[in-house]
């Protein structure tokens, strides 16, 4: 499972998606996620299917590679759909000990699990299309206006984009210790949730040793070369909107138009 976590990987490929100006591409994340929040009904979720499925096959991103990064997240849908099926009121269809699973329980369950998904497969599509640089010069150039009152954009952008770039360093470091402990003998695998959350501890600590000796190398290294955050800093490839960027707004316009529209229906 450790290794399904696509989020903050960059999957290379030649696509249409991948030529898009960053700033498009999180503008398209946004206005994809208001969407999801914003609809409500089964074609509102039938259409945020299609145009995301659309996007996927666009992107050349192989939909076995979003859909792994799935499992992830099952603990956290999994507590989700429990929650609602059996605490919110209303018609009764079964009961478990002195836990009521509801018609309309149900329903919002399912409505928040398809959201969930979704919203993680769309952000994942757009950390797989953009490289962490491009990420970083599109936050820093689409937050630019908040330099006004003194918001340190650079240095805000940068941070997402090292958190962004050190989730898979740490994944395959996880990767590396828990192989490392099972051929001493450690076992992963057998055992009920709280023996195997037991025997998560001692990969926790030669973890956060790591991860602390990555932080402290990375910072010396931009300390040997003179970083001094973004203040009068110049970009060797300035980032300027093309005519697919155009396209890709007046799709994304057209696509909220129509979600919105379906809230109505």
């Amino acid at each position: 499972m450790i290794r399904d976590i696509t989020i903050g990987q960059y999957y290379a490929t030649d696509s249409p998606i991948h030529k898009l100006d960053p700033r498009t591409k999180l503008a398209g994340t946004m206005i994809y996620i208001i969407s999801l929040f914003s609809t409500k009904g089964i074609l509102g979720y039938i259409l945020g299917a299609i145009f995301l499925l659309s996007i996927i096959k666009i992107s050349k991103v192989p939909l076995s590679f979003i859909v792994r990064g799935l499992k992830a997240i099952v603990i956290l849908l999994l507590i989700s759909v429990s929650f609602n099926i059996f605490l919110t009121p209303g018609e009764v269809i079964f009961q478990i000990w002195k836990l009521k699973a509801t018609k309309e329980g149900i329903i919002v369950a399912a409505y928040m699990a398809t959201r969930l998904i979704f919203l993680i497969m769309g952000s994942s599509v757009m950390t797989l299309t953009t490289t962490p640089n491009d990420l970083t010069d599109g936050l820093e150039k689409a937050l630019g206006f908040l330099k006004k009152i003194k918001v340190p954009v650079h240095e805000i952008a940068m941070m997402m984009s090292i958190a962004l770039r050190f989730i898979p360093i740490l994944i395959e470091e996880t990767d590396k210790i828990m192989k490392a402990q099972m051929a001493r003998g450690a076992d992963f695998e057998t055992g009920g949730v709280i023996k195997k959350a037991k025997s998560m501890i001692p990969i926790l600590v030669p973890l956060f040793v790591s991860a602390f000796r990555r932080a402290t190398d990375l910072a010396m290294a931009m300390e040997a070369r003179c970083y001094r955050g973004g203040e009068g800093r110049t970009k060797m490839k300035p980032l300027v909107y093309k005519k697919c960027d155009g396209i890709a707004y007046s799709i994304l316009f057209i696509y909220l138009l129509c979600m919105i529209g379906l809230r109505f229906i």
